[in-house]
């Protein structure tokens, strides 16, 4: 762990050093040109019953990137929330599908179509039982891997070459139902580190979008 917030200090120094030669961090205002857009779907469940849980750690990376902006929320026809914004130049679309998390692909379809953004430049956050928890890996393409959300999302933009930042939460202790696992809220131990694992998903979702996918994959990628 200290190892990785040395990285995240190198990283987040950089890009300050880099800001400070005229490229343009967040909250700035820049003619950008033609620069494409990106979405930005975190996956989850939607109300309040559902706001701590494990499974909803995707709606917690993209309120953090909105937050780290000033941005708020607005109701989207897309049957989600939208918050758009820039990060590091870059015009951006943050989401949150309003569907059930079996049902996420129908919105970020809708919301890719809305805006003319292809799925290679559609991000998703989503929380992953397969690796420990805190970690963190990042992917374009591939399976579901049993993820309900993924699999609606990949059937709904008929391509899975959409990136993946997955956040891992562990597996279930014991013989407990991985679904039962993932509807419930983070342990009192493991809320100790939340808020970095999120702040650091956050980072790496900005560092690739900034700095592409294999700078972020080499920043980014912990143990599993």
């Amino acid at each position: 762990m200290q190892m990785m917030r040395g990285l995240l200090r190198r990283w987040r120094g950089g890009r300050a050093s880099a800001a400070g030669h005229g490229s343009v961090e967040q909250g700035e205002e820049a003619d950008v040109g033609e620069a494409e857009r990106w979405l930005v779907a975190g996956l989850g469940n939607p109300g309040p019953k559902y706001a701590g849980n494990r499974h909803n750690i995707g709606f917690m990376v993209v309120d953090a990137l909105a937050e780290r902006r000033g941005e708020r929320w607005k109701a989207h026809k897309a049957h989600a929330e939208v918050a758009e914004t820039r990060i590091g130049g870059v015009p951006v679309v943050l989401a949150k599908p309003r569907s059930y998390m079996n049902l996420s692909g129908g919105p970020v379809a809708g919301l890719s179509s809305f805006y003319k953004v292809p799925a290679e430049r559609v991000i998703v956050v989503h929380d992953e039982l397969d690796i420990g928890y805190g970690a963190l890996k990042l992917k374009r393409g591939g399976g579901a891997g049993g993820h309900n959300g993924l699999r609606s999302v990949t059937s709904s933009l008929s391509s899975p070459d959409y990136i993946r930042v997955r956040a891992g939460i562990g597996r279930p202790p014991g013989r407990m139902d991985a679904a039962a696992y993932v509807l419930r809220d983070f342990s009192s131990v493991e809320r100790k580190e939340l808020d970095l694992n999120i702040e650091r998903a956050a980072d790496a979702v900005e560092c690739v979008l900034t700095e592409g996918l294999e700078k972020a994959q080499n920043v980014f990628h912990t143990a599993s």
